[in-house]
């Protein structure tokens, strides 16, 4: 792998972990799914370019509005609000398992004595997580989190069944320009003082957007897929374990997240469990939300 091409991942794996950080950050500026909105929003003006009318396979496209765009993001913004940086970053890894664990149900994919316990390992490095005193018993953000792990894979069901009809800057041009309204209209029934907040949050809030926006789906997305072209897919797919690495440093900078050992371990734990899966290399593993966020 060329050096350029070697910096390129890495800096997407920074991307995408310190946007844990930036997406705690503006759900503590405006309620968490009208945050989801206006992100999806400005991801749909900068794909909009990409977007031909009529939307090749449009119900499929709705369908995956709803379940990745609506469910999956307001869960896991949801979740973010009472939960540190470290631990969702964390948390959130269990789509690999989840999804390893659809492939088999959905493609008769055999997992294999390596993948089930990399499962095993993953699941009881967050359950260790679970037990920490810090959480005090509260664990609905830690469920809303996993959740929306395991709807992520469910999502990469999908998007494998649409195979190559959609592009990626279409699918994913299309997916937040579908679920602008609908995350909008949820925000407006469950949520209150958006238009405050936004007014409140200033070039602060802009500048999460526009992060979001442009460098985690622009750039981030374009050297990924400009990499998955030209490499095989276990020479690209190790860098997004950097992604947990990153999310844990950002929560621990910019957000004073402490380490405690049960933390630590458990961490590596799910880390070294999502890596055995991701190097067995499930089929339904889609790098196209591979962020998390």
């Amino acid at each position: 792998m060329k050096f350029i091409d070697l910096a390129g991942l890495v800096t997407v794996a920074l991307v995408w972990g310190v946007n844990f950080a930036v997406g705690k950050a503006g759900v503590l500026i405006m309620p968490p799914i009208a945050f989801v909105s206006l992100r999806f929003l400005a991801v749909a003006l900068v794909l909009l370019p990409f977007l031909r009318w009529p939307p090749p396979r449009w119900r499929e496209l709705l369908l995956l509005s709803v379940v990745l765009g609506v469910v999956h993001f307001s869960l896991m913004f949801s979740g973010l609000v009472a939960l540190d940086i470290s631990t969702a970053s964390i948390a959130i890894q269990l789509q690999v398992p989840f999804a390893a664990m659809l492939a088999a149900y959905f493609f008769s994919e055999r997992l294999g004595w390596r993948r089930l316990t990399g499962m095993a390992i993953a699941f009881a490095g967050v359950v260790l997580i679970a037990g920490e005193p810090r959480l005090e018993g509260n664990l609905l953000p830690l469920f809303l989190v996993i959740t929306a792990a395991c709807v992520w894979a469910f999502a990469n069901i999908l998007i494998k069944r649409l195979g190559d009809d959609v592009g990626v800057w279409p699918l994913n041009g299309w997916i937040a320009l579908l679920a602008v309204p609908q995350t909008a209209l949820l925000s407006a029934l469950t949520e209150e003082n958006q238009i405050a907040a936004i007014i409140a949050g200033g070039w602060e809030l802009a500048a999460w957007i526009v992060y979001q926006a442009l460098l985690v789906t622009v750039f981030g997305y374009g050297v990924w897929y400009s990499c998955m072209r030209r490499y095989s897919v276990n020479q690209v797919m190790p860098f997004t374990l950097l992604v947990p690495l990153f999310g844990v440093l950002s929560g621990v900078v910019f957000f004073d997240d402490r380490l405690t050992w049960p933390m630590i371990v458990g961490g590596i734990g799910t880390i070294l469990g999502v890596a055995i899966i991701t190097i067995r290399r499930p089929r339904v593993l889609a790098p196209s939300t591979k962020a998390g966020l």
